[in-house]
Protein backbone atom coordinates (compact mmCIF):
# COMPACT_ATOMS: atom_id res chain seq x y z
CA UNK A 1 0.00 0.00 0.00
CA UNK A 2 3.08 2.55 1.06
CA UNK A 3 3.95 2.06 -2.50
CA UNK A 4 1.13 2.89 -4.28
CA UNK A 5 0.84 5.90 -2.55
CA UNK A 6 4.29 7.18 -2.98
CA UNK A 7 3.60 6.51 -7.14
CA UNK A 8 0.44 8.48 -6.50
CA UNK A 9 2.61 11.44 -5.17
CA UNK A 10 5.06 11.16 -7.57
CA UNK A 11 2.68 11.42 -10.50
CA UNK A 12 1.38 14.35 -9.10
CA UNK A 13 4.97 16.12 -8.63
CA UNK A 14 5.65 15.53 -11.73
CA UNK A 15 2.03 17.03 -13.23
CA UNK A 16 2.72 19.68 -10.92
CA UNK A 17 6.34 20.74 -12.42
CA UNK A 18 4.82 20.04 -15.85
CA UNK A 19 1.55 22.38 -15.50
CA UNK A 20 3.76 25.05 -13.63
CA UNK A 21 5.13 26.72 -17.13
CA UNK A 22 2.26 28.78 -17.26
CA UNK A 23 4.35 30.75 -14.62
CA UNK A 24 0.03 31.94 -13.53
CA UNK A 25 -0.40 33.60 -16.35
CA UNK A 26 -4.04 32.95 -17.54
CA UNK A 27 -4.80 30.45 -20.56
CA UNK A 28 -6.73 32.28 -23.43
CA UNK A 29 -9.94 30.66 -24.26
CA UNK A 30 -12.18 31.08 -27.88
CA UNK A 31 -15.98 30.83 -27.58
CA UNK A 32 -17.72 30.52 -31.06
CA UNK A 33 -21.27 31.30 -31.21
CA UNK A 34 -23.94 32.91 -33.31
CA UNK A 35 -26.37 33.66 -30.78
CA UNK A 36 -25.32 36.43 -28.69
CA UNK A 37 -26.87 35.59 -25.58
CA UNK A 38 -24.87 32.22 -25.66
CA UNK A 39 -21.72 33.77 -26.10
CA UNK A 40 -22.41 36.24 -22.96
CA UNK A 41 -23.12 33.32 -20.96
CA UNK A 42 -19.87 31.76 -21.70
CA UNK A 43 -17.80 34.70 -20.99
CA UNK A 44 -19.56 35.07 -17.53
CA UNK A 45 -18.75 31.68 -16.64
CA UNK A 46 -15.22 31.41 -18.02
CA UNK A 47 -13.88 34.94 -17.69
CA UNK A 48 -13.06 34.55 -13.64
CA UNK A 49 -10.06 32.08 -14.57
CA UNK A 50 -9.14 32.44 -18.22
CA UNK A 51 -8.74 35.32 -20.98
CA UNK A 52 -11.69 34.87 -22.96
CA UNK A 53 -12.35 35.59 -26.78
CA UNK A 54 -15.31 35.77 -28.77
CA UNK A 55 -16.44 35.21 -32.32
CA UNK A 56 -19.90 35.23 -33.45
CA UNK A 57 -19.24 33.24 -36.82
CA UNK A 58 -16.44 30.63 -38.55
CA UNK A 59 -15.30 33.29 -40.63
CA UNK A 60 -15.06 35.69 -37.58
CA UNK A 61 -13.20 33.06 -35.85
CA UNK A 62 -10.53 32.23 -38.38
CA UNK A 63 -9.29 36.06 -38.64
CA UNK A 64 -8.76 35.94 -34.58
CA UNK A 65 -6.95 32.48 -35.26
CA UNK A 66 -4.45 33.96 -37.98
CA UNK A 67 -4.36 37.08 -35.48
CA UNK A 68 -3.94 35.10 -31.85
CA UNK A 69 -3.57 31.20 -32.46
CA UNK A 70 -0.08 30.84 -31.11
CA UNK A 71 -1.66 32.57 -27.64
CA UNK A 72 -5.22 30.17 -27.83
CA UNK A 73 -5.33 26.89 -25.81
CA UNK A 74 -8.96 25.76 -25.66
CA UNK A 75 -11.75 26.53 -28.36
CA UNK A 76 -15.43 25.89 -27.49
CA UNK A 77 -17.56 26.29 -30.38
CA UNK A 78 -21.48 25.57 -31.40
CA UNK A 79 -22.32 23.14 -34.26
CA UNK A 80 -24.92 24.91 -35.44
CA UNK A 81 -23.90 28.18 -37.32
CA UNK A 82 -24.70 29.39 -40.85
CA UNK A 83 -21.99 29.32 -43.26
CA UNK A 84 -19.55 27.07 -41.42
CA UNK A 85 -20.71 24.56 -38.63
CA UNK A 86 -18.37 24.04 -35.82
CA UNK A 87 -16.76 20.58 -37.18
CA UNK A 88 -16.41 22.21 -40.54
CA UNK A 89 -13.99 25.41 -38.73
CA UNK A 90 -12.05 22.96 -36.87
CA UNK A 91 -11.27 20.70 -39.83
CA UNK A 92 -9.80 24.06 -41.20
CA UNK A 93 -7.60 24.56 -38.11
CA UNK A 94 -6.96 21.24 -37.27
CA UNK A 95 -3.51 20.72 -39.71
CA UNK A 96 -1.93 24.10 -38.41
CA UNK A 97 -3.00 24.42 -34.21
CA UNK A 98 -3.21 20.51 -33.37
CA UNK A 99 -2.04 21.74 -29.79
CA UNK A 100 -5.21 23.66 -29.16
CA UNK A 101 -7.87 21.86 -27.28
CA UNK A 102 -11.97 21.50 -29.26
CA UNK A 103 -14.81 21.45 -27.81
CA UNK A 104 -18.16 21.05 -29.57
CA UNK A 105 -21.22 22.44 -28.14
CA UNK A 106 -24.17 20.18 -30.11
CA UNK A 107 -27.85 19.82 -29.91
CA UNK A 108 -27.05 15.92 -31.68
CA UNK A 109 -27.28 13.12 -29.60
CA UNK A 110 -26.85 10.62 -32.76
CA UNK A 111 -23.83 8.49 -32.12
CA UNK A 112 -22.43 7.71 -35.42
CA UNK A 113 -22.63 11.74 -36.21
CA UNK A 114 -20.79 12.51 -32.59
CA UNK A 115 -17.35 9.62 -33.45
CA UNK A 116 -17.28 10.80 -36.80
CA UNK A 117 -17.09 14.20 -35.69
CA UNK A 118 -14.40 13.23 -32.75
CA UNK A 119 -12.06 11.35 -35.36
CA UNK A 120 -12.47 14.15 -38.56
CA UNK A 121 -12.03 17.10 -35.97
CA UNK A 122 -9.53 15.73 -33.20
CA UNK A 123 -12.33 16.74 -30.64
CA UNK A 124 -11.08 16.40 -27.49
CA UNK A 125 -15.07 16.54 -26.10
CA UNK A 126 -19.00 17.06 -26.90
CA UNK A 127 -21.22 18.57 -24.89
CA UNK A 128 -24.76 17.96 -25.68
CA UNK A 129 -27.47 20.99 -25.28
CA UNK A 130 -28.60 22.01 -22.38
CA UNK A 131 -26.03 21.83 -20.36
CA UNK A 132 -25.20 22.92 -16.68
CA UNK A 133 -22.41 25.86 -16.53
CA UNK A 134 -20.65 23.73 -13.93
CA UNK A 135 -20.39 20.28 -16.16
CA UNK A 136 -19.09 23.10 -18.92
CA UNK A 137 -16.50 24.14 -16.18
CA UNK A 138 -15.42 21.07 -15.95
CA UNK A 139 -14.91 20.09 -19.28
CA UNK A 140 -12.86 22.91 -19.91
CA UNK A 141 -11.16 22.31 -16.74
CA UNK A 142 -9.74 19.09 -18.13
CA UNK A 143 -9.13 20.27 -21.29
CA UNK A 144 -6.65 23.36 -19.89
CA UNK A 145 -5.00 20.57 -17.50
CA UNK A 146 -4.69 18.34 -21.24
CA UNK A 147 -3.37 21.37 -23.17
CA UNK A 148 -0.68 22.46 -20.27
CA UNK A 149 0.91 18.67 -19.61
CA UNK A 150 0.77 18.56 -23.97
CA UNK A 151 2.45 21.63 -24.43
CA UNK A 152 5.04 21.10 -21.34
CA UNK A 153 6.20 17.57 -23.12
CA UNK A 154 6.87 18.96 -26.41
CA UNK A 155 8.87 21.59 -24.57
CA UNK A 156 10.69 19.36 -22.74
CA UNK A 157 11.15 17.14 -25.64
CA UNK A 158 12.46 19.94 -27.51
CA UNK A 159 14.92 21.14 -25.05
CA UNK A 160 15.87 16.96 -24.62
CA UNK A 161 16.81 17.57 -28.46
CA UNK A 162 18.49 20.54 -28.23
CA UNK A 163 20.77 18.67 -25.25
CA UNK A 164 21.51 15.80 -27.62
CA UNK A 165 22.75 18.03 -30.80
CA UNK A 166 24.69 20.30 -28.97
CA UNK A 167 26.29 17.01 -27.06
CA UNK A 168 27.00 16.33 -30.47
CA UNK A 169 28.74 18.80 -31.77
CA UNK A 170 30.69 19.13 -28.52
CA UNK A 171 31.99 15.84 -28.88
CA UNK A 172 32.97 16.13 -32.63
CA UNK A 173 34.66 19.64 -31.11
CA UNK A 174 36.45 17.98 -28.31
CA UNK A 175 37.87 14.69 -31.13
CA UNK A 176 39.30 17.34 -33.26
CA UNK A 177 40.86 19.75 -30.78
CA UNK A 178 42.95 16.41 -29.51
CA UNK A 179 45.61 16.84 -32.43
CA UNK A 180 46.42 20.87 -33.57
CA UNK A 181 46.40 19.16 -37.22
CA UNK A 182 42.85 17.96 -37.22
CA UNK A 183 41.32 20.87 -36.14
CA UNK A 184 37.57 21.28 -37.72
CA UNK A 185 38.06 18.38 -39.14
CA UNK A 186 34.45 16.97 -38.38
CA UNK A 187 32.66 19.89 -39.33
CA UNK A 188 34.55 20.44 -42.71
CA UNK A 189 33.58 16.56 -43.21
CA UNK A 190 30.14 17.24 -42.73
CA UNK A 191 29.74 19.92 -44.55
CA UNK A 192 31.36 18.05 -47.64
CA UNK A 193 29.14 15.63 -46.94
CA UNK A 194 25.95 17.45 -46.74
CA UNK A 195 26.87 19.73 -49.48
CA UNK A 196 27.26 15.74 -52.10
CA UNK A 197 24.08 14.90 -49.93
CA UNK A 198 21.66 18.25 -50.91
CA UNK A 199 22.51 17.46 -54.79
CA UNK A 200 20.94 14.43 -54.40
CA UNK A 201 18.14 15.52 -53.15
CA UNK A 202 17.75 13.48 -50.08
CA UNK A 203 14.88 14.04 -47.57
CA UNK A 204 15.47 16.04 -44.47
CA UNK A 205 15.76 13.22 -41.76
CA UNK A 206 18.67 11.44 -44.11
CA UNK A 207 20.16 14.93 -44.12
CA UNK A 208 19.86 14.99 -40.25
CA UNK A 209 21.30 11.48 -40.06
CA UNK A 210 23.84 12.07 -42.20
CA UNK A 211 24.77 15.42 -40.66
CA UNK A 212 25.39 13.46 -37.21
CA UNK A 213 27.16 10.63 -39.11
CA UNK A 214 29.76 13.36 -40.25
CA UNK A 215 30.06 15.03 -36.72
CA UNK A 216 30.90 11.83 -34.95
CA UNK A 217 32.50 9.62 -37.75
CA UNK A 218 35.89 9.63 -36.12
CA UNK A 219 34.22 9.41 -32.18
CA UNK A 220 35.68 5.60 -32.53
CA UNK A 221 39.34 7.25 -32.49
CA UNK A 222 38.32 8.32 -28.37
CA UNK A 223 39.38 4.62 -27.29
CA UNK A 224 43.20 4.69 -29.43
CA UNK A 225 46.45 5.28 -27.66
CA UNK A 226 47.06 8.85 -28.16
CA UNK A 227 50.81 7.88 -29.12
CA UNK A 228 49.42 6.34 -32.02
CA UNK A 229 46.62 8.89 -32.60
CA UNK A 230 49.33 12.21 -32.35
CA UNK A 231 52.42 9.96 -33.95
CA UNK A 232 53.89 12.60 -35.75
CA UNK A 233 55.61 10.22 -38.17
CA UNK A 234 54.65 7.27 -40.28
CA UNK A 235 52.61 4.55 -38.60
CA UNK A 236 53.79 1.22 -38.34
CA UNK A 237 51.63 -2.04 -39.97
CA UNK A 238 50.53 -2.96 -35.92
CA UNK A 239 49.64 0.99 -35.49
CA UNK A 240 48.18 1.30 -38.89
CA UNK A 241 46.31 -2.02 -37.77
CA UNK A 242 45.03 -0.44 -34.33
CA UNK A 243 43.99 3.12 -36.13
CA UNK A 244 41.82 0.65 -38.36
CA UNK A 245 39.75 -0.33 -35.38
CA UNK A 246 38.39 3.14 -35.11
CA UNK A 247 35.48 2.66 -37.49
CA UNK A 248 34.00 -0.86 -35.33
CA UNK A 249 34.49 1.01 -32.22
CA UNK A 250 32.72 4.14 -33.33
CA UNK A 251 29.47 1.81 -33.95
CA UNK A 252 29.84 0.24 -31.15
CA UNK A 253 29.78 3.19 -28.94
CA UNK A 254 27.04 4.23 -30.12
CA UNK A 255 24.78 1.73 -31.26
CA UNK A 256 22.94 1.55 -27.71
CA UNK A 257 21.28 4.63 -28.17
CA UNK A 258 17.79 4.59 -30.01
CA UNK A 259 18.69 7.70 -32.58
CA UNK A 260 21.65 6.36 -33.30
CA UNK A 261 21.58 2.78 -34.36
CA UNK A 262 21.26 3.92 -38.10
CA UNK A 263 23.85 6.32 -37.80
CA UNK A 264 26.29 3.67 -36.24
CA UNK A 265 25.97 1.57 -38.60
CA UNK A 266 27.20 4.03 -41.14
CA UNK A 267 29.92 5.16 -38.61
CA UNK A 268 31.45 1.44 -39.25
CA UNK A 269 31.37 1.68 -42.94
CA UNK A 270 32.93 5.05 -43.60
CA UNK A 271 36.57 3.27 -44.90
CA UNK A 272 34.79 0.66 -46.82
CA UNK A 273 35.86 1.24 -50.11
CA UNK A 274 33.63 0.97 -53.26
CA UNK A 275 36.29 -2.37 -54.90
CA UNK A 276 36.09 -4.44 -51.67
CA UNK A 277 39.36 -3.11 -50.50
CA UNK A 278 38.59 -1.22 -47.29
CA UNK A 279 37.94 -1.59 -43.94
CA UNK A 280 36.74 -3.14 -40.99
CA UNK A 281 34.63 -5.97 -43.51
CA UNK A 282 35.99 -5.21 -46.73
CA UNK A 283 31.99 -4.77 -48.40
CA UNK A 284 31.75 -3.28 -51.75
CA UNK A 285 29.55 -1.18 -53.85
CA UNK A 286 26.18 -0.88 -52.85
CA UNK A 287 26.17 -2.78 -50.25
CA UNK A 288 28.12 -0.14 -48.31
CA UNK A 289 25.23 2.39 -47.37
CA UNK A 290 25.05 5.69 -49.09
CA UNK A 291 25.81 7.88 -46.62
CA UNK A 292 28.84 6.12 -45.96
CA UNK A 293 29.62 6.46 -49.32
CA UNK A 294 29.09 10.16 -49.03
CA UNK A 295 31.24 9.93 -45.88
CA UNK A 296 34.17 8.64 -47.49
CA UNK A 297 34.57 11.02 -50.08
CA UNK A 298 34.14 14.18 -47.87
CA UNK A 299 36.62 12.45 -45.10
CA UNK A 300 39.18 11.93 -47.80
CA UNK A 301 39.16 15.29 -49.84
CA UNK A 302 39.47 16.93 -46.35
CA UNK A 303 42.78 14.34 -45.30
CA UNK A 304 44.15 15.43 -48.55
CA UNK A 305 43.40 19.00 -48.19
CA UNK A 306 44.89 19.26 -44.59
CA UNK A 307 48.32 19.68 -43.70
CA UNK A 308 49.81 16.84 -41.23
CA UNK A 309 53.10 17.12 -39.33
CA UNK A 310 54.57 14.09 -41.77
CA UNK A 311 53.02 16.17 -45.41
CA UNK A 312 51.59 19.37 -46.94
CA UNK A 313 48.50 19.99 -47.89
CA UNK A 314 47.36 19.50 -51.72
CA UNK A 315 45.81 22.09 -53.40
CA UNK A 316 42.05 21.74 -54.08
CA UNK A 317 42.53 20.92 -57.66
CA UNK A 318 45.39 18.36 -56.65
CA UNK A 319 42.56 16.47 -54.30
CA UNK A 320 40.09 16.88 -56.76
CA UNK A 321 42.01 15.00 -59.43
CA UNK A 322 42.81 12.36 -57.00
CA UNK A 323 39.22 11.87 -56.37
CA UNK A 324 38.57 11.54 -60.05
CA UNK A 325 41.25 9.32 -60.96
CA UNK A 326 39.72 6.89 -57.58
CA UNK A 327 36.31 6.79 -58.77
CA UNK A 328 35.08 3.34 -59.03
CA UNK A 329 38.32 1.66 -57.00
CA UNK A 330 38.11 3.73 -53.47
CA UNK A 331 34.46 5.83 -54.25
CA UNK A 332 31.49 5.42 -55.45
CA UNK A 333 32.07 6.80 -59.45
CA UNK A 334 28.51 8.42 -59.86
CA UNK A 335 29.19 10.20 -56.33
CA UNK A 336 32.32 10.83 -56.96
CA UNK A 337 31.80 12.68 -60.24
CA UNK A 338 28.73 14.52 -58.60
CA UNK A 339 31.56 16.20 -56.09
CA UNK A 340 33.54 16.80 -59.09
CA UNK A 341 30.77 18.71 -60.33
CA UNK A 342 30.09 20.77 -57.26
CA UNK A 343 34.09 21.44 -56.45
CA UNK A 344 33.26 24.98 -56.82
CA UNK A 345 30.88 24.91 -53.86
CA UNK A 346 33.27 22.51 -51.96
CA UNK A 347 35.62 25.26 -52.31
CA UNK A 348 33.71 27.74 -51.09
CA UNK A 349 33.14 25.61 -47.76
CA UNK A 350 36.66 24.89 -47.81
CA UNK A 351 37.63 28.65 -47.35
CA UNK A 352 35.02 29.37 -44.96
CA UNK A 353 33.54 26.36 -43.45
CA UNK A 354 32.33 28.44 -39.89
CA UNK A 355 30.96 31.08 -42.15
CA UNK A 356 28.76 28.02 -44.15
CA UNK A 357 27.68 25.94 -41.13
CA UNK A 358 24.31 27.70 -40.98
CA UNK A 359 23.48 27.40 -44.49
CA UNK A 360 23.92 23.42 -44.74
CA UNK A 361 23.15 22.88 -41.24
CA UNK A 362 19.84 20.47 -40.47
CA UNK A 363 20.72 20.74 -36.57
CA UNK A 364 21.01 24.40 -36.39
CA UNK A 365 18.24 24.89 -38.20
CA UNK A 366 16.33 22.85 -36.05
CA UNK A 367 17.84 24.15 -32.62
CA UNK A 368 17.38 27.72 -34.13
CA UNK A 369 13.16 26.97 -34.73
CA UNK A 370 13.21 25.54 -31.54
CA UNK A 371 14.64 29.23 -29.74
CA UNK A 372 12.15 30.98 -31.52
CA UNK A 373 9.03 28.85 -30.92
CA UNK A 374 9.62 28.19 -27.09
Amino acid sequence: MRKNYLDENIVSDLESLLLSTNKGEKYTILAIDDEENNLLLLQRTLRNKYTILLASSGEEALKIIDERGEDISLIVSDQKMPFMEGTDFFKRISENYPHIVKILLTGHSNVDILVEAINECHLFQYILKPFEPEQLCMIIESGIKKYALSVSKVHILQDLSELFYKTIKSIAHALDAKDQYTHGHSMRVTLYSLALAKSLNLEDELLEEIEITGLLHDIGKIAIPEKILLKPGKLTPEEYDVIKTHPDLGKRLVEGIDKLKVVSTWLKYHHERYDGKGYPDGIAGEQIPISSRIIAIADTYDAMTSTRAYRQALSHQEAIDEIHNCAGTQFDPELANLFIQINEEIELIKQDPEGCYSRYSYLDKFMNSVSVHV
